[in-house]
């Protein structure tokens, strides 16, 4: 949410920098999306705290427009990873799920697409990750299966512009820091588990 986070436990957890605990009545993610507008929320994640928070998650879910997509953390023969730069900021290779399309056949279809490569390693699920945007003036929840992917060597990358992508890199883990200085948490996360 506009670069805060919404972290649902039932802990707390350790090693959160600028947090702000909520209540179940705080739990409305158009005003929580609207708040992290402000440049003071920066950065700020907000911790809501409860013994049964699969049922708070389902019950997020149901209340909320939910749009699938998926993607791919891809690795090619030299061990770098691809990463593609969208509007400004770095992200992962990744897009919407069609009608009647599995979400790995989705994940590797949009990383196809938007790179013009050839996946030759579809592995399992990364991670689920979500996040919330503004589409046609109502607010939006975006779930995005992440999977392990691998393309032989080191294959040329051919943004695709009609996406406002306007590169596409291979990035050993060494080559991160601007990545990570202008990407989204979500993504920033994913960096980590590399």
């Amino acid at each position: 949410m506009n670069e805060c986070q919404l972290i649902l436990a039932d802990f707390v957890p350790k090693k959160l920098s600028i947090v702000q605990t909520i209540g179940l009545q705080d739990i409305d993610l158009e005003k929580l999306f609207q708040a992290s507008k402000n440049k003071t929320s920066k950065g700020l994640t907000y911790l809501y705290v409860h013994p049964d928070i699969e049922l708070v998650f389902k019950s997020i879910l149901q209340k909320n427009n939910i749009i699938k997509a998926a993607g791919g953390v891809v690795k090619n023969g030299e061990g770098k990873y691809l990463f593609i730069h969208r509007l400004g900021k770095w992200d992962l290779p990744k897009g919407k799920v069609e009608d009647n399309e599995k979400m790995k056949e989705a994940a590797v279809r949009e990383v196809e697409e938007e790179c013009g490569i050839r996946i030759n390693y579809l592995g399992p699920k990364v991670q689920t990750t979500y996040h919330t945007y503004v589409m046609r003036g109502k607010l939006v929840l975006k779930q995005t299966n992440w999977y392990e992917m691998g393309v032989n060597k080191s294959p040329k990358l051919v943004p695709q512009t009609e996406e406002d992508i306007t590169d596409a890199r291979w990035l050993g883990k060494g080559e991160l820091t601007s990545v990570k200085e202008n990407t989204y948490p979500l993504i920033a996360q994913i960096i980590k588990q590399l």
